[in-house]
């Protein structure tokens, strides 16, 4: 139970940084992708910051024998490109571009029970279920011997 209210509190925490920063909005996405007069640096703020913040601390953490709530980290050790994956953050990408939305932001968003996000994540539910849909008409036929 403490590590699901951690989780919580860390998923809270990620949104209010979200709305703070004022990422929660689709505008501030599309004017930093857009490059005119009415480009806004705000969001590579907020990644130099989130990516600098996971810098420095990363190192720091994974010293101690283990994190505070579970036995054991989990940290990825794969390192190759795959086209599942290329293809998966090309469509992450493409989808961002054109909603102005991420999964984080979008979600915060849906709180407000506007339509826009609402849309937003009802289409990226189905976008995965999809995924899971496709893969298990995939995987089977990847693990069937041939002949």
């Amino acid at each position: 139970m403490t590590r699901l209210l951690s989780a919580f509190a860390m998923g809270c925490l990620f949104a209010v940084g979200l709305a703070v920063a004022g990422m929660t909005s689709p505008d501030k996405v599309v004017h930093f992708l857009t490059a005119s007069s009415i480009w806004d640096p705000s969001l590579a703020l907020v990644m130099v910051g989130g990516t600098g913040t996971h810098f420095l601390l990363f190192r720091f953490i994974v010293r101690r024998p283990s994190p505070l709530l579970e036995e054991s980290f989990r940290v990825p050790t794969r390192s190759d490109l795959t086209p599942r994956l290329v293809g998966g953050a090309a469509l992450f990408g493409v989808g961002w571009a054109l909603a102005g939305f991420c999964p984080g932001p979008a979600l915060t968003s849906a709180g407000t029970l506007a339509s826009t996000p609402l849309m937003f994540v009802g289409a990226m539910v189905g976008g995965m279920a999809l995924f899971h849909v496709v893969e298990r008409m995939v995987r089977p036929r990847e693990a069937e011997p041939t002949s």
